[in-house]
């Protein structure tokens, strides 16, 4: 029998919470939860233009929490509920539960669009010239993927990962060979697109992401039918009156979105859009009204802890969240392979 899904919502927020809270006082400067907690409130209640009591807290703390620390974890938590939501809809419009941003090469073509944007054009279309640019590369690398895996007029799942993973390598290789060429300065600092990191977070850099993230999470459990539907197959979704090329391409257009968006602040990361939904649907089903929103959840809670290893492990240097989120998730992957084929 499935747990409740208000009881595994409120969980997984719960655990979201204590997370935050948690993450933000870990650092080569630890932070106790309870004053980490005191300071987010009081610039809370600042911002509400609330009173409150005198603080007993340092500027460095206050500086540590609020202005660097907070808005790092708040990025992941975007970042990570972002990718996991992808992956749990390419799965479903591929019928291939190995789909994810990662591997159908959608951020490798993110990176590519970003790196390019960073070395050669700067900032030629204003602030959006990045996040452009990386939607671009993502959308072409789907196009790509999309053609090469059709077959007989029909999408092969098993050609479509075949295709992603090839078009991931080719992007990439073009990723690489723009930093080789490239303006040596320049193409250290853009090394952390083909990494991933969140080093760069701001407070004025949370909204756009943000706002794609949600605007993303609205179509997709919008559609959640259709996406239940597309997982039975082709032939039966036709049946109950889907129509799959239309959703199909409607599923890539968000997902290149939402993906290059999240590429743009953090990076290329890995594996989350992969492992999340694997984990998710034994608690909750494969139906997406309920994959969806826990997916996400889970997703924002993995990677504010990878982030979390990325800055402890080596501190004071932060290793590339890629790095983590690749180990990590690659041999959670292994780990729930062999607890499927047990079962």
């Amino acid at each position: 029998m499935r747990t409740s899904l208000a009881l595994v919502v409120a969980g997984l927020c719960v655990a979201l919470v204590v997370s935050i809270v948690l993450a933000t006082g870990l650092g080569p400067t630890s932070i106790a939860p309870g004053l980490t907690a005191r300071i987010v409130l009081a610039h809370l209640l600042d911002a509400m233009h609330v009173g409150h009591a005198a603080h007993t807290w340092s500027a460095s703390q206050d500086t540590i929490v609020w202005l660097i620390r907070l808005p790092r974890v708040l990025l992941a938590g975007i970042v990570g509920a972002s990718l996991a939501m992808v992956g749990v809809a390419l799965q479903a419009v591929t019928a291939n539960r190995l789909a994810d941003p990662h591997l159908l090469g959608v951020s490798a073509g993110a990176t590519l669009g970003a790196v390019a944007a960073t070395l050669f054009l700067g900032a030629v279309f204003g602030p959006f010239t990045l996040s452009l640019l990386a939607f671009m590369g993502a959308l072409a690398a789907t196009a790509i993927v999309i053609t090469l895996a059709h077959r007989h007029g029909r999408l092969d799942s098993d050609r479509l990962l075949l295709s992603g993973v090839a078009v991931s390598f080719v992007m990439l290789a073009a990723a690489n060979l723009l930093l080789y060429l490239g303006d040596q300065r320049a193409a250290a600092s853009v090394l952390f697109w083909t990494l991933g990191g969140l080093g760069l977070a701001r407070w004025n850099l949370l909204v756009v992401p943000a706002v794609i993230a949600l605007l993303g999470a609205i179509v997709l459990i919008g559609r959640r039918r259709e996406l239940n539907a597309l997982m039975t197959g082709d032939l039966a979704a036709v049946s109950l009156g889907v129509s799959v090329a239309r959703m199909r391409r409607e599923v890539f257009l968000v997902s290149s979105l939402v993906t290059s968006a999240m590429v743009a602040v953090s990076g290329s990361i890995g594996f989350i859009g992969l492992v999340t939904p694997h984990f998710c649907r034994p608690l909750v089903s494969s139906e997406h009204g309920r994959l969806l929103p826990v997916s996400a959840l889970s997703g924002a809670i993995l990677l504010i802890w990878a982030d979390v290893a990325a800055r402890t492990l080596i501190a004071p240097e932060d290793l590339p969240i890629g790095v983590v989120t690749a180990l990590v998730g690659g041999t959670l992957f292994v780990v729930l392979m062999r607890v499927e084929r047990r079962r």
